[in-house]
């Protein structure tokens, strides 16, 4: 009975183990979404980076940026939350310089802009790099011989209300176009949704609710949403307006809580 006992142990040690290994895992992962706006003539690719916050992914961020080349996107959106908690911009400015020498890229402001940088100041440093930051703007952009709007607001702690943004954001969209909105917060997703003629928001903030349970719980627990947010992580649908929400690529702790089963993401967006 004995020697039984000891294989089934090790099993089960193994296998705690290696859901432990699982649960702990902080390697990028990349999704990939395929949306279809009826709208393109042909396949646009967008990459999109949300919830950086300064961490870890080599010199100026070297492998993100390998891994973000090696998708050969037309444009590279961010969605806020770009930058580290220590007050010195000069490394994710640095990554910045060098995605865009990779494609277009595109950037809207998070809450964390505004709780630890003069925003102003950090917007310029931003243009000087060359990406265009989108603060109540649109451009209409071609990208693989197709006229798309990129959109984007600030975050809410910019101040003034979320639809009045997006009404300024879209006034000199193209009527006729693809519309892509980068927005920070996905629980405002109803607001995006009523503003009308947005085919597509990507969005982060909610760190994938930090803990899932494969199967289960999409997310435990996200910003502004509480427990069980409905937007943690993916993507959703309201009316003609999809959305998809970056878990995002911070491996920090959120409330203490580690991430647990939510690896890290980088999204690969196709409009067909």
């Amino acid at each position: 009975m004995m020697r039984r006992r000891k294989p089934l142990r090790l099993i089960l040690l193994l296998a705690a183990l290696v859901l432990v290994l699982a649960a702990l895992d902080q390697r990028v992962v990349l999704r990939r979404y395929t949306v279809d706006t009826g709208k393109l003539t042909a396949p646009v690719r967008l990459a999109v980076l949300a919830d950086f916050h300064g961490c870890d992914y080599g010199e100026n961020g070297s492998r993100l940026v390998e891994q973000v080349e090696s998708l050969r996107p037309d444009a590279i959106l961010m969605a806020g939350d770009m930058f580290s908690s220590d007050g010195d911009p000069a490394e994710e400015l640095t990554m910045f310089r060098t995605l865009q020498s990779i494609a277009p890229c595109y950037y809207v402001t998070g809450n964390h802009e505004y709780w630890e940088y003069h925003v102003p100041d950090l917007l310029e440093e931003i243009g000087e790099t060359g990406v265009t930051v989108l603060d109540q703007t649109c451009v209409t952009v071609q990208l693989n011989g197709n006229t798309v709007n990129l959109c984007g607001i600030p975050d809410p702690y910019a101040g003034g209300q979320t639809a009045g943004h997006l009404r300024f954001a879209l006034r000199d969209a193209d009527a006729q176009a693809c519309t892509v909105l980068l927005a920070h917060r996905p629980e405002l997703m109803d607001t995006y949704a009523a503003a009308g003629g947005i085919d597509l928001v990507l969005s982060g903030h909610a760190h994938g609710g930090q803990v899932r349970i494969p199967f289960l719980v999409n997310g435990l627990c996200a910003p502004n949403q509480g427990f069980f947010p409905r937007y943690a992580g993916g993507l959703y649908q309201q009316g003609g307006t999809t959305m998809i929400v970056s878990r995002g690529l911070s491996t920090q702790l959120q409330m203490g809580i580690p991430r647990l089963f939510n690896r890290p993401e980088l999204l690969l967006v196709e409009l067909q």
